[in-house]
């Protein structure tokens, strides 16, 4: 309760600057009407999705959206605050100053400047269309990036061997199926050797699958489609009414993705060969640093795998490479995982920023990474989860091709 008391008085503050700067603009007092309508609106929708709405703990879509335009309108106000609160801060110095240096017994604070409240509203619409733009199409703006490694030690008959890899699908916020469709698509355009994928489902729930499973059962590549489970497809996120209701649904889970034609790697592992040549996949079970499930066995994983076996590894959390796989006695050339989702919100551009608030939590948290002589990629994620949209880091499809030999 205390801290919904924190989030009220927090939301009227950030929302009474907003109003501010909307009374020093506009004289009309519908457009304020309007502003609170909407304020009220936003956060009516929000409290009852979240305090009296259905699914208990469960994040449904109508949940995400209310979350989403709650998010959209405070990002509005938050830019408005500092600007008018630096504002007042220098009317109540200059009231004071002009009260004291001229002797005046009263206090007069100037009013507001109207070009203030204006900059504050222009730089306000930036976050404010950009989130609007991320929930209903950033979410679904799929983007194909490329990488090429290269590995001294990489079998000759797989040089220029290509892996697609994607991750944290969470099944359960899509709300489109042709923009879901035209992501498969892309996936298959690739026309990689291998598909990965790195963990993340669903959100909870192995029946939110039910819809998706024949687009992403078109999945195929010539040595196979391989996955591992991320931390949220083990349905630690909601109340079931058992164990053994919760132990069903991941075995659904499991079978859909055997139905697919994934072959779920739990902590395991499967060799390609070429040639006479061959490289070893390992998938492990999830591994995150702190309150996340922890039940990947690296060790387990790698029993029928030689230490000079060229070795990628799936691995769902990338604090587990940090933490754990580089470090291990085993050389692992490459990693894939995901999870992060680059927190689907950031800025970047190619050779100048790249930045996410999912930096401030993850030291490795979107794109390729080299350690000790190891590589890992982190993929943004192809879905998406709280925030119904994603903004400036948009959803990934990941091509990469190993090379034999140095970088030229």
């Amino acid at each position: 309760m205390v801290r919904w008391i924190i989030f009220g008085i927090v939301y009227a503050l950030l929302t009474a600057y907003g109003l501010q700067a909307i009374k020093t603009i506009f004289k009309y007092n519908w457009v304020q009407y309007v502003f609170i309508a909407i304020a009220l609106l936003v956060l009516g929708n929000f409290i009852f999705q979240f305090v009296a709405g259905p699914e208990g703990r469960v994040l449904t879509q109508s949940k995400s959206y209310a979350f989403g335009f709650l998010l959209v309108f405070m990002s509005f106000n938050i830019v408005v605050v500092p600007i008018l609160l630096g504002e007042d801060i220098l009317r109540l110095i200059f009231g004071v100053y002009d009260k004291y240096a001229s002797g005046k017994e009263s206090l007069y604070i100037p009013s507001r400047r109207k070009f203030v409240s204006q900059l504050a509203l222009s730089l306000a619409t930036i976050p404010f269309s950009s989130l609007l733009y991320g929930m209903y199409k950033g979410k679904y703006d799929y983007r194909v990036l490329k990488y090429t490694l290269h590995f001294e030690d990489l079998p000759e008959a797989f040089d220029g061997y290509r892996i697609t890899q994607i991750s944290d699908v969470h099944s359960g916020s899509f709300d489109d199926r042709n923009k879901v469709a035209y992501g498969i698509d892309l996936i298959k355009k690739q026309e990689s050797d291998m598909i990965l994928f790195t963990g993340d489902m669903v959100n909870n729930k192995a029946e939110e699958m039910h819809d998706w499973k024949d687009l992403f059962g078109q999945l195929e590549a010539k040595d196979g489609v391989y996955s591992v489970l991320g931390n949220h497809d083990y349905g630690d996120y909601v109340e079931w009414n058992s164990e053994a209701d919760k132990h069903a649904n991941l075995e659904e889970l499991k079978q859909i993705q055997k139905d697919m034609g994934f072959d779920l790697l739990l902590n395991e592992s499967r060799f390609i060969e070429r040639n006479g040549q061959r490289l070893a996949l390992v998938g492990v079970e999830n591994w995150g640093r702190g309150p996340f499930k922890k039940a990947g066995d690296l060790k387990k994983a790698v029993q029928s795998v030689d230490e000079n076996d060229f070795k990628i590894l799936m691995s769902h959390d990338p604090s587990h490479w940090e933490d754990v796989v580089v470090h291990d006695d085993y050389h692992y050339h490459l990693t894939l995982s995901g999870h992060t989702h680059g927190m689907q919100f950031g800025i970047e551009i190619p050779g100048w920023v790249k930045w996410s608030p999912a930096k401030w939590r993850y030291k490795y948290w979107a794109g390729i990474y080299e350690q000790m002589g190891q590589y890992i990629n982190v993929n943004r994620g192809f879905g998406y989860l709280g925030f119904p949209g994603r903004t400036g880091i948009w959803p990934e499809v990941t091509v990469i091709e190993l090379r034999k030999g140095k970088v030229s």
